[in-house]
Formats: structure tokens, sequence, C-alpha cells
């Protein structure tokens, strides 16, 4: 069997569903959306540069769908051999075999299209649109009242006025720099202080309403509902994980739990972008595979081989929350007889006023949480409130007691100490904060700071074509955000 090395079918259906989102979800410009988002989305995996340069897309709003295509001769072919030759330079590859092969693929196209409030779907190549769910609309609740947050979410500690003043001055001259800077690639900047909102800020195009590209701060999210059905004893966090596949008597994976993969230290096999491109087995790492192709993230979770024991390697990847994903999914389903579309909405965002967030399914209608996430700043800064107050919103409990606590201990297995339970800590001061912070990251430099503290919460959502250096111009940012608030 051929290996395809450079993956052009799967590369393309990433952008294709990327831009469609941008579009369909957000609201975005295409042109902006293809050339900041749709082709960088997979970092150098996806060969931005040659993509940029070679691929087509059109946009059937009448459909609610976008193709993207390439047209595979020898000026192109060899454009995007040479780009992978490139991004893995230790990579021993037979490229004239590739070149080959690529050549004998002629045109090659992938579609996705908007189904509402599931977002956008990546269609199989055949551009069969049957999907194996019936889309749901998902009913907001009615927009709070309080245009921001309650009162009661500021435990006392409202700033007086003329301090309020002082800080939004300070922190305007901060986010109208960043803004300014070409290079930042901020697509929103929030601050909120003691509850306040002292800063608010939108690159040109973009608003407060409108969602954008979280990638895996939805990790946080998956999170949250499973410690939702843990409060009700539908699920057990140190029982066996509920997957059918894994219960088979001898089987290795029979000692996952709910713990282990909320931990990310389930030992699944599933290789990383953090491992050499030899090590792939494929045209992607395994971890990119749900963002590539139509693929059935339940089966893509937990047909997976043990290659750790359970527990004992912590790493950063996506088999895990899509593990945690199908087995919502399933207990909604089957434990409670509800809807796992809706559910989420109903018992977790509009109680604490989240009315943007829209989570992607696969064609099954499970959320692939672990990217294909979009959200508002101010919803965002809003679930950054509700971790900040130990999961309780204006005074009532959301979230069990103690759950907030076991998701920002550090996971026993990951070395660094700075992963808990699907979210990141600040315990080896990575960003220029106090280690109490704890934080969601999405690829390209999503944030949500939460800052116990000094009662901060911080949102940055930027464009993945700044991935690159996203890490550095945050730092920047942050720093400066704290040095405005004198908070450092």
């Amino acid at each position: 069997m051929t290996v395809e090395i450079v993956p052009i079918e799967r590369l393309l259906a990433t952008t294709a569903k990327v831009l469609c989102s941008a579009v369909f979800v957000s609201g975005r410009d295409p042109d902006e959306a293809f050339r900041n988002s749709a082709v960088t989305a997979l970092q150098t995996a996806q060969l931005p540069a040659a993509l940029s340069r070679i691929v087509r897309w059109r946009v059937d709003p009448d459909a609610a769908c976008v193709e993207v295509s390439v047209r595979l001769n020898s000026s192109t072919v060899r454009e995007l051999v040479s780009a992978c030759r490139t991004s893995f330079p230790g990579f021993s590859a037979d490229w004239d075999a590739e070149a080959t092969r690529l050549a004998g693929l002629g045109e090659v196209r992938r579609t996705a299209c908007f189904n509402g409030d599931q977002g956008a779907i990546i269609l199989p190549r055949d551009s069969d649109r049957h999907l194996y769910f019936e889309p749901v609309r998902v009913v907001r609740g009615p927009a709070p009242s309080d245009s921001w947050l309650p009162d009661a979410m500021r435990d006392g500690q409202a700033l007086p006025a003329n301090e309020l003043d002082r800080a939004r001055q300070r922190m305007s001259s901060v986010l109208d720099a960043a803004m300014a800077d070409a290079q930042g690639h901020h697509a929103a900047i929030l601050v909120a202080h003691h509850g306040h909102l002292v800063g608010e800020r939108y690159a040109a195009g973009f608003n407060a309403d409108m969602p954008l590209e979280s990638w895996s701060m939805g990790k946080t999210v998956m999170s949250a509902l499973i410690g939702l059905l843990v409060g009700r004893g539908a699920l057990a966090l140190d029982e066996p994980a509920p997957i059918a596949e894994w219960r088979a008597p001898g089987d290795a994976r029979g000692g996952i739990t709910l713990r282990h993969l909320l931990n990310m230290s389930s030992g699944l096999s599933c290789t990383g972008m953090d491992e050499p491109r030899a090590a792939w087995g494929g045209s992607l790492p395994d971890h990119f595979l749900p963002y590539a192709g139509a693929v059935d993230v339940a089966r893509y979770a937990s047909q997976r081989a043990a290659e750790h024991p359970p527990g004992t390697v912590g790493r950063y990847r996506n088999c895990d929350p899509l593990a945690l994903s199908a087995i919502f999914h399933d207990t909604v389903c089957n434990a409670l007889g509800e809807d796992p579309l809706t559910w989420p909405q109903v018992n977790l965002f509009d109680r604490i006023g989240m009315h943007g967030l829209v989570h992607e399914t696969d064609r099954w209608g499970r959320f692939i949480i672990t990217g294909f996430n979009y959200g508002t700043a101010r919803d965002w800064a809003r679930f950054g409130h509700l971790l900040l107050h130990d999961g309780a919103w204006n005074g009532e409990p959301v979230l069990p007691r103690g759950w907030v606590e076991f998701c920002r201990t550090p996971a026993p297995a990951w070395p660094e100490a700075d992963y808990g339970g699907q979210l990141w800590i600040n315990t080896n001061r990575a960003f220029p904060l106090p280690p109490d912070t704890f934080y969601q990251y999405g690829g390209g430099g999503q944030y949500v700071f939460v800052v116990p503290g000094a009662d901060i919460v911080i949102v940055r959502q930027g464009h993945t074509r700044g991935w690159d250096g996203a890490k550095a111009r945050v730092e920047r940012l942050l720093a400066q955000i704290m040095a405005a608030l004198d908070a450092r």
C-alpha cells in the first residue's frame, strides 16, 4: 500500500472546515478567514505557505457549504513536496514516488457544510452530506439582565468609581497598542478585575457577539460537563471508564478511569506533533486526525491500543478528551434519556449567561470537543469566572464542590506538574502571572487566564496565522496588563 506523505485530501478537508465555520458560524469575511485561519489550523503539518498559494476556495451561501480544491500539476506537486521536505528536514522518504502519487490525483476537492447549531462538518471524500444524527436547534435562554456579571460575583470587592475609571484608562492604552500591532494577530482581548470589565478590544471586522475559533479551550468545558454528570451520580471519577470496547476480560485498557482521561494520563497510543515525523506511522500525527477528515470521534478514541499503563505517563493527546466526549454523549442519552446536543446549554451555559458558544460535532452527533469550538470573548470570560468562584455562579453552586480544585491540581503523571483535569496550571511560571494562575489554552493562541489571588480573568483570542509567535506576544501582553492593574 502506498503511504501518503503529503496528505493533500486531509489538509484540504481541514482548510474547508475551518473556512466554513469562520463564514457560517463566526460571520467572518472569507478572504480574511482563509488568510488568517483556514490554512494554518494544523500549524506546520498543514504546509500553510504552499497551500495558501495553490488552493482555490468557493463559498456556496445557498447550500451553506465551502469547497476547497487544488489542481495537482508538475508545479503544484513540486511546491507541496518542497514544503514538506522543508517542514520535516530530518524525515527520509521516497520523494520521487510521492511526487508521482500526487500528480496522479489530478484535481482534489474537499467540502465542509454548515448544519445550524451543530456548526460545520467535514464531508467524506465523496462529498456525501448524509448525517448519522438529526441536527437540532439549540435554544438559548434569555440574555442576562446584567450585561456583564451579577453584583454577587464581585465578592464585595467592587472597585470604587474613581479606581475603576483609572483602571480602564490604563487598560485602554495597553489594549489600543496591542491591537495596533499588525504582528500581534489578536482577534479579541478582554480583561476583568474584581468582576468589573476593565478592558475589551476587537480587531477590525470582529465584535463582541462574534463566536471565534477557540480550539482546545473546549476541553475544559467537557471537564465541566463530566463534573456535572459526576455530581448527579451518573458517572464516577475513579471507576473504570464506561467504554464497552475496553471492558473485555484482560483488556489492558480496562483500568482506565475518568480521572485518567481528565488528567490525560490514559496511556492510549496516540502520536503527536512533539514526536519525530517518522514516528507518526501515517501522514499526520494521530492527535490531528479528528481535524482532517470525516472521523467518528468515538470510534477514534475507543479503538486506540494501550501503550502505557493508565496513570503512568501524562501527555497532551486528543484521544483522552474525545473518549470523554463519547462517554458524555452516551451517558446523557442512555442514563439520563436526554439530548446531548442541547444538554450543555440547558444545564451549564444558560445558568451562567453563555449564549454564543458553539460546539461542533462529527457526522454522528458527538462533540469534537478537542478543537472545533467557537465562543465569544464574553462567553469565555463568564466561564473563567465560574472557575474563579469554585464552580459557583451568583452564589449558587453549578459544578460539584471541589471539582474546580480537582481540575487545577497537578496530574500525578505529568512531570512538569503543569496540567490538571483538562486545565493548564502556571506552576512553572510559563506565563508572567502568579503561580496560582490556571488557564485554558487553544491552538494558535486562544487563552482564558484565571488569577485567583488578584481576582483577574483575561481572555485572548487570536489567529492561527500567528501561531509561531503567539506565546511570546501573549506573555508581553500579560505583563503589560498586570502592570496596568498594579497586580504583579
